[in-house]
């Protein structure tokens, strides 16, 4: 899966089709997402010493990392992404429509060795 808290990503299918929002949180053992703004849920509580006003609090529930595309920070359109090896032997992903590089998945072994000692 290469997509990481902080990204920006676009649902393309469900009903909060066409949204654009931060992701909060990935859960990969259900490989599952957690997007700002995006299948948001109510849920009821009553009053109580903890919450003294009650009603219903909206929250943001996972959905399945399927239904969304990562946005490319330099073309900033939806797109499938992939991962490719650098010249210095790192790993990036990087956009399929732009070639863009968005990110590091893995530095290179130099880099590695050098933050070790």
């Amino acid at each position: 899966m290469h997509i990481r808290v902080d990204d920006t990503v676009e649902v393309i299918t469900g009903e909060d089709r066409g949204t654009r929002g931060k992701v909060l949180k990935v859960l990969r053992t259900q490989s599952k997402l957690v997007v700002e703004g995006v299948n948001r849920v109510y849920r009821h509580v009553r009053r109580g010493p903890r919450n003294t006003q009650g009603g219903r609090l909206s929250k943001e529930m996972p959905i399945s990392w399927s239904n969304v595309l990562l946005v490319c920070t330099a073309c900033g359109r939806p797109a499938r992404t992939g991962a490719r090896l650098r010249d210095d032997g790192g790993k990036d992903r990087y956009c399929k429509k732009c070639q863009a590089a968005i990110g590091v998945i893995a530095p290179s072994r130099a880099a590695r060795e050098k933050a070790s000692k």
